[in-house]
């Protein structure tokens, strides 16, 4: 039984404590793809993980303290060459697309942020003082506590739960659905999520018990993460992907510069420092 410390917060600066213990991870059922098998148990840490994916708003902070991130611009009004913006190195071209300038549609504040590669996500997330979960953390915390479930709430897929399908074609503002038992918010649909593993289709096969992740340790990734190259992990699917692809057992991956209208991202703390 998951259990955790009377000393640790349940809820943490809009976080929420997600208990160490063990789960089963991955799938076997017919819906499985082959990268998702098998199913094998993990054991994670205790962490706190954000209850929504990291919003238009939350991102503009960002950029505010850190223009080297902005999107790209050639010109300002005024005529001068806009120096402060990603390097081009660590975006596809399309950083950020959606915004007018610096500046997201007044209506999406609370929508999550999209058209952000990995890159930027990782820089979000050490400046927050946080960093993105592991595939294994990631998937603990969408389960809320079941076992054996398709989707965070069960077994069927519910269109009142979620945003996908292309039933509304866009993101919506976060918290619109129910929460999982861990009181996380769209942990599937809406938007793909970026998680710190390098691609392995294989992983699963020679996963660690404890604490796993593809590729490099947490600590390497999380401050050499610039110098990173290989594909990395992404769970959750978005507002236009099948029940299929929403459920929580599925994986998929991009490029560390890729950037899309339906891949987002949200920040974990460990709870031990």
């Amino acid at each position: 039984m998951e259990q955790h410390a009377p000393s640790i917060p349940l809820e943490k600066d809009d976080m929420v404590l997600i208990p160490a213990g063990e789960f089963q991870m991955g799938s076997d059922d017919r819906d499985a793809f082959n990268d998702e098998k098998p199913i094998h148990t993990v054991f994670v840490d205790a962490f706190y993980m954000d209850k929504y994916p990291v919003t238009n708003a939350q991102f503009k902070n960002f950029l505010n303290e850190n223009p080297q991130w902005r999107k790209p611009l050639k010109w300002y009004e005024s005529g001068k060459i806009d120096i402060a913006k990603i390097a081009r190195k660590y975006h596809d071209g399309e950083h950020l697309k959606h915004w007018n300038r610096y500046v997201y549609l007044r209506k999406e504040a609370d929508h999550p942020v999209t058209w952000v590669s990995w890159y930027a996500a990782m820089a979000y997330s050490q400046w927050a003082g946080k960093r993105l979960p592991t595939e294994a953390e990631w998937e603990k915390a969408a389960r809320g506590g079941l076992t054996g479930e398709k989707y965070p709430w069960g077994s069927t897929i519910d269109a009142s739960y979620l945003n996908f399908d292309a039933n509304i074609s866009k993101t919506t503002a976060v918290g619109k659905y129910p929460p999982n038992n861990y009181g996380l918010y769209d942990m599937i649909g809406n938007v793909y999520e970026w998680c710190l593993d390098k691609w392995n289709k294989y992983f699963y096969v020679q996963s660690p018990q404890d604490n796993p992740i593809a590729g490099d340790s947490i600590l390497y990734v999380v401050e050499n993460f610039t110098d990173i190259k290989s594909s990395r992990v992404m769970r959750g699917g978005s507002c236009v992907s099948t029940p299929q692809n929403v459920r929580v057992a599925y994986r998929s991956r991009n490029t560390p510069r890729y950037t899309c209208f339906n891949i987002g991202f949200r920040c974990v703390m460990p709870v031990k420092p």
